[in-house]
C-alpha cells in the first residue's frame, strides 16, 4: 500500500506534446527562412520569420491554458528563439543584401546575431527582477520583425538588397544593439484584455487587419519600426535626466530611482513572470 502510494506521487517522466509542437513549429519556419533565403526565395524566408512569431506567441500561452509548463519547454522555447529571432533575421539579411559587401557584411549580421543571444541570456537571467509593463531592450521577436519586413518589403518592390546593402546592414546592426540597449519598451502586459470596449473600436481593429492584409510587408514592417523608436521615446520621457544607465550598461543601471516614479507607476510595477512574457 505504501509502495503504490510512493509511485502515485512521483513526478511524471515525459514532455508535454501540444506547448513544445508549437515550439517545433516555430523552430521549423526559422530553419525553413534560413534555407529560402540560401535559394533565393527572399519573400518566403520574411514571411517564415513571421509565422515563428505566431508560434513564438502561441506557445506559452497554450502551456498556461492547458497547465503544461514546464522548464524543459522554457529552455526549449529559448533555444528556438535563437534560431528563428536571431540566426534566421541575420543569415535572411545577409542573403539578400549583404553577402558582396565582405567583411562589412557577415559582420553587420554576426553584430545582430551576437546582441540577440545577449538579449535572450540577459532576459531569462532578469526574470522575476524587472518591472513587467516594460521590457529591457527591444525583444528579439520585434527584433526580428524589422528585418524580415525589411526584406519583405525590398523583394514586393523587386530591390536588389545588394544595392542598397550599407543601408541593409545599418538598419541591422542598430537592430541589434536596440536588442541589447536599456531603454524600455512597453510589453503590454497591463492591458486588460477582458474588458469591455466600444463598437468603435472594434470597427477600428477591423479596418487595421484590412490594411494590414492589403499591404502586409509595408504594414508590418512600419508597425515594428515605430514600435522600435518608441523604446528611446519612452525611456527619455520617464527620466528627469537621460544618463548613460539608462541607454546601456549592467540591468541594475537601468532601472529608474524610486524618487523618478510616480505614484502610479510604483503602485503599478510587478516582477516579470516567466510564463507572462517573451523574449
Amino acid at each position: 500500500m505504501t509502495e503504490s502510494k510512493t509511485n502515485d506521487t512521483a513526478p511524471r517522466k515525459g514532455i508535454f506534446l501540444l506547448p513544445n509542437l508549437l515550439t517545433t513549429g516555430g523552430l521549423f519556419s526559422g530553419f525553413y527562412a534560413i534555407v529560402a533565403s540560401m535559394n533565393g526565395h527572399f519573400e518566403a524566408a520574411a514571411v517564415a520569420i513571421f509565422v515563428a512569431m505566431i508560434f513564438d506567441g502561441l506557445d506559452g500561452r497554450v502551456a498556461r491554458l492547458t497547465n503544461t509548463q514546464s522548464e524543459f519547454g522554457a529552455q526549449y522555447d529559448s533555444m528556438s528563439d535563437m534560431l528563428s529571432f536571431g540566426m534566421a533575421p541575420a543569415l535572411v539579411a545577409y542573403n539578400w543584401g549583404l553577402a558582396e559587401y565582405g567583411k562589412f557584411g557577415w559582420l553587420a549580421a554576426f553584430v545582430y546575431v551576437a546582441c540577440a543571444a545577449l538579449r535572450l541570456a540577459r532576459f531569462n537571467a532578469n526574470l522575476g527582477v524587472t518591472d513587467g509593463r516594460f521590457f529591457q531592450g527591444l525583444a528579439s521577436p520585434a527584433a526580428a520583425a524589422i528585418v524580415a519586413g525589411m526584406v519583405w518589403t525590398g523583394s514586393t518592390y523587386e530591390i536588389n538588397g545588394g544595392n542598397i546593402g550599407y543601408l541593409v546592414g545599418l538598419l541591422t546592426i542598430i537592430t541589434g544593439l536596440l536588442m541589447v540597449s536599456n531603454f524600455r519598451y512597453n510589453s503590454f502586459k497591463d492591458l486588460n484584455w477582458r474588458d469591455r470596449v466600444s463598437f468603435l473600436t472594434i470597427l477600428l481593429v477591423v479596418l487595421v487587419f484590412v490594411v494590414i492584409a492589403a499591404r502586409p510587408a509595408e504594414m508590418l514592417f512600419g508597425i515594428f519600426f515605430i514600435y522600435a523608436c518608441s523604446g528611446p521615446i519612452t525611456t527619455i520621457r520617464s527620466v528627469r535626466k537621460l544618463k548613460l544607465e539608462h541607454v546601456v550598461g549592467d540591468s541594475d543601471d537601468a532601472e529608474l530611482d524610486e524618487s523618478e516614479k510616480t505614484p502610479t507607476e510604483n503602485a503599478a510595477a510587478e516582477p516579470l513572470k516567466p510564463e507572462d512574457n517573451k523574449s
